[in-house]
């Protein structure tokens, strides 16, 4: 008995098959040497019959995609031994005569050849049959379909190898990219509060004056802040990328000290600008709080960055008839339609941003937060304002 192939879907068994040009060709000159009217590549498993190429001249009724049920067939014997079926004329074939296949599908001969991957693994067979008699058990019939058979499993490992190296170029294309937006923007992100530190460091060390210490120590407390949200944003994206996702401690909590505790410290942090939040929580939210905070924290710091100084950032927080919904809403230029589609990525800054936009993993992780409590993030903006919402069952 042959192992099945990794799983794969209906249409992708159909699709690597519609990909050999040569299958047609190799379906017609089987019927047309053997007479018969209807001949199929179909892919076999243990519990399904697909039929991926198909040349019908007798209404049999299949089409690619089509399916039999396996246990109806003798393709699913022929995948249990390994070995070809052929049947001249099934009335005068004693082991075949009282099968029930023959009677079901209203066949008299039949041939069906087990195609092999090259690495032994089966992957289905090529078959024919009629409801006529036809001459099939001579070498040259079956020589011509075990070739033919040989030849469609070169072609389906060939067209694997194909896809898997398209796939792995990708990857390797995707994460070169990834690294050198990586390293060119963290450079430039923590270089910044770097160079505030030294140059906070130096004005001290040269004038100790207590006066003046007092506002540099502040701007150097913010760097310290800006340099730590930038580590944990990178280690965020590092569990999210590395496939063991987010964190998370879920309880259930009334976030309204919580998102009125984010609201509060950046409107202390952004004395200019207006935040109004309403809050409307009238049931408590099984989440994890500190990462709802650090969703709020990163639309409302996008906001901050992008929205317009001149309007007010509006927070509403509703929690009610088994969802919570969380938007932050600001005044300011439209974003892109095509900037939409990849607003959540790591890295993406926008178009004109700017150095406004940081290491471009606010939004990203947002939209990871959500994700891991099984809510959405979406975004709609228009010429006058621009809102994140986050949705989740309570």
């Amino acid at each position: 008995m042959h192992s099945d192939t990794p799983p794969r879907t209906t249409s992708d068994d159909v699709n690597l098959i519609q990909k050999i040009a040569a299958v047609p060709t190799i379906l017609d000159t089987v019927c047309r040497i053997t007479g018969m009217g209807f001949a199929a590549v179909a892919r076999v498993t243990s519990d399904r019959w697909i039929a991926c190429s198909v040349k019908d001249d007798i209404a049999f009724g299949l089409t690619p995609g089509g399916e039999l049920a396996v246990e109806t067939t003798i393709c699913s014997e022929i995948r249990e031994s390994g070995e070809l079926v052929v049947i001249n004329h099934v009335a005068e074939n004693e082991a075949y005569r009282a099968h029930r296949t023959p009677a079901l599908y209203g066949f008299q001969s039949y041939i069906s050849v087990p195609i092999n991957l090259p690495d032994g693994q089966f992957f289905g067979t090529l078959c024919a049959i009629d409801p006529r008699p036809a001459k099939l058990h001579n070498p040259e019939t079956i020589g011509m379909f075990r070739m033919f058979a040989d030849l469609i499993a070169f072609h389906l490992d060939a067209q694997a190898r194909i896809e898997r190296s398209e796939a792995n170029l990708l990857d390797e294309q995707k994460t070169a990219e990834l690294r050198e937006q990586f390293i060119a923007v963290l450079g430039h992100d923590l270089r910044n509060p770097l160079a505030a530190l030294d140059a906070g460091t130096r004005l001290l060390s040269r004038n100790p004056d207590p006066a003046k210490a007092t506002a540099v120590l502040g701007m150097m407390q913010s760097s310290v802040v800006r340099m730590a949200k930038l580590i944990d944003n990178v280690l965020d994206l590092a569990r999210g990328r590395l496939g063991g996702g987010l964190a998370m401690q879920r309880e259930t909590v009334d976030l309204s000290d919580v998102l009125a505790l984010v609201v509060e410290e950046l409107q202390a942090a952004n004395p200019l600008r207006v935040i109004e939040a309403r809050l409307y929580l009238a049931e408590p939210v099984h989440c994890d709080r500190s990462r709802i905070a650090q969703m709020l924290s990163n639309l409302l710091g996008n906001a901050l960055s992008h929205g317009a100084t001149d309007a007010p950032i509006e927070v509403i927080g509703v929690a009610a008839d088994g969802v919570f919904e969380l938007s932050v809403t600001n005044s300011g230029a439209e974003i892109p339609p095509g900037a939409i589609a990849r607003l959540f990525q790591p890295f993406e800054r926008g178009a004109g941003r700017g150095d406004k936009a940081g290491l471009g993993l606010g939004l990203y992780i947002a939209s990871e937060i959500a994700t891991a409590h099984g809510g959405t993030l979406g975004v709609v903006s228009s010429p006058e304002r621009t809102c994140f919402t986050f949705r989740m069952a309570i």
